[in-house]
């Protein structure tokens, strides 16, 4: 018996993970660690990995800000305490508001543009 689109027999997806344009790799970490409260896992001339609460984000050095202005990824997590814990970290951001979709969001716009939206179910 094949198991219906969507689901598996034990095997194959266990996460996604993005990979996101930096316009300068040094500066992604500065500000991802520094007022995200991401760690550093890898830190190479030509990539970057950064994890925080078991979420990965992968950087890849781009010099087209275009691409970067152009990408996003969606994070799901306790919204009300990470504004709470970016907001203490100096960003300035709007509180998680709940969108017509039934999900609770907030948004961070990183230095070379990328959109990270944080989210959770309202």
């Amino acid at each position: 018996m094949q198991p219906r689109p969507g689901t598996s027999n034990g095997i194959g997806v266990q996460a996604t993970v993005p990979v996101l344009a930096s316009l300068n790799l040094a500066e992604t970490l500065r500000f991802y660690t520094a007022r995200l409260g991401f760690a550093a896992l890898l830190e190479m001339d030509n990539y970057l990995i950064l994890q925080r609460d078991g979420c990965e984000l992968h950087f890849w050095p781009c010099n087209d800000r275009h691409i970067a202005e152009n990408t996003s990824c969606y994070v799901r997590g306790d919204t009300a305490a990470l504004h709470a814990d970016f907001t203490a970290r100096g960003l300035q951001l709007a509180p998680p508001i709940v969108q017509p979709w039934g999900m609770k969001e907030m948004f961070v716009i990183d230095p070379h543009g990328n959109l990270l939206k944080f989210g959770e179910p309202a």
